[in-house]
Protein backbone atom coordinates (compact mmCIF):
# COMPACT_ATOMS: atom_id res chain seq x y z
CA UNK A 1 0.00 0.00 0.00
CA UNK A 2 1.42 3.85 -0.62
CA UNK A 3 0.04 7.10 0.51
CA UNK A 4 -0.69 9.81 -1.82
CA UNK A 5 1.98 12.55 -1.43
CA UNK A 6 -0.11 15.36 -1.83
CA UNK A 7 -3.07 14.17 0.67
CA UNK A 8 -1.75 11.46 2.72
CA UNK A 9 -4.09 9.34 1.52
CA UNK A 10 -3.56 5.49 1.64
CA UNK A 11 -3.90 4.38 -2.03
CA UNK A 12 -4.45 0.22 -2.95
CA UNK A 13 -1.87 -0.82 -5.42
CA UNK A 14 -0.36 -3.91 -5.84
CA UNK A 15 3.18 -3.02 -6.86
CA UNK A 16 3.17 -6.63 -8.80
CA UNK A 17 0.55 -4.59 -11.07
CA UNK A 18 2.31 -1.28 -11.56
CA UNK A 19 6.20 -0.38 -12.80
CA UNK A 20 8.63 1.88 -12.31
CA UNK A 21 7.31 5.04 -14.82
CA UNK A 22 3.39 4.19 -14.30
CA UNK A 23 1.01 6.87 -14.01
CA UNK A 24 -2.35 6.78 -12.08
CA UNK A 25 -4.56 9.48 -9.66
CA UNK A 26 -5.02 10.03 -6.32
CA UNK A 27 -8.93 9.11 -5.72
CA UNK A 28 -8.84 11.30 -3.13
CA UNK A 29 -7.53 14.51 -4.28
CA UNK A 30 -7.35 13.81 -7.66
CA UNK A 31 -3.43 14.60 -8.24
CA UNK A 32 -1.76 12.63 -11.07
CA UNK A 33 0.82 10.16 -9.45
CA UNK A 34 3.93 8.50 -11.21
CA UNK A 35 5.06 5.42 -9.18
CA UNK A 36 8.85 5.65 -8.79
CA UNK A 37 9.59 2.62 -7.07
CA UNK A 38 7.82 -0.73 -6.72
CA UNK A 39 9.85 -2.42 -3.84
CA UNK A 40 8.63 -0.72 -2.26
CA UNK A 41 5.85 0.71 -3.99
CA UNK A 42 6.54 4.41 -4.10
CA UNK A 43 4.75 7.34 -5.52
CA UNK A 44 5.56 11.27 -6.46
CA UNK A 45 3.55 13.39 -7.94
CA UNK A 46 3.82 13.26 -11.66
CA UNK A 47 5.40 16.03 -13.97
CA UNK A 48 2.38 17.36 -16.15
CA UNK A 49 4.52 19.41 -18.48
CA UNK A 50 5.65 15.76 -20.07
CA UNK A 51 2.00 15.07 -20.93
CA UNK A 52 1.71 18.46 -21.99
CA UNK A 53 5.12 18.06 -24.43
CA UNK A 54 3.47 14.99 -25.62
CA UNK A 55 0.30 16.11 -27.12
CA UNK A 56 2.31 19.07 -29.12
CA UNK A 57 4.41 16.46 -30.45
CA UNK A 58 1.38 14.86 -31.53
CA UNK A 59 -0.42 17.55 -33.05
CA UNK A 60 2.75 18.47 -34.99
CA UNK A 61 2.83 14.84 -36.79
CA UNK A 62 -0.26 15.67 -37.70
CA UNK A 63 -0.05 19.25 -39.20
CA UNK A 64 3.13 17.51 -41.39
CA UNK A 65 1.24 14.73 -42.86
CA UNK A 66 -1.61 17.29 -44.09
CA UNK A 67 0.97 19.22 -45.57
CA UNK A 68 1.74 16.52 -48.27
CA UNK A 69 -1.52 16.58 -50.10
CA UNK A 70 -1.92 20.28 -50.47
CA UNK A 71 -1.64 21.07 -54.79
CA UNK A 72 0.96 22.70 -55.83
CA UNK A 73 0.75 26.23 -57.10
CA UNK A 74 -0.99 26.00 -60.22
CA UNK A 75 -3.74 24.10 -58.63
CA UNK A 76 -3.10 20.80 -60.15
CA UNK A 77 -2.21 17.75 -57.81
CA UNK A 78 0.59 15.77 -59.99
CA UNK A 79 2.20 19.36 -60.91
CA UNK A 80 0.96 18.91 -64.67
CA UNK A 81 0.74 22.80 -65.95
CA UNK A 82 -2.70 21.83 -67.79
CA UNK A 83 -3.30 22.33 -71.46
CA UNK A 84 -5.86 25.23 -71.41
CA UNK A 85 -6.72 24.87 -75.64
CA UNK A 86 -3.48 26.19 -76.62
CA UNK A 87 -3.06 24.43 -80.23
CA UNK A 88 0.71 23.77 -81.78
Amino acid sequence: MATCPECDAEIEVDEFDVDKGDQLSCPECGSNLEVVGVSPLELDIADEDEDEEEDDDDEDDLDDDDDSDDLDDEGDEDGDEEDEGWDE
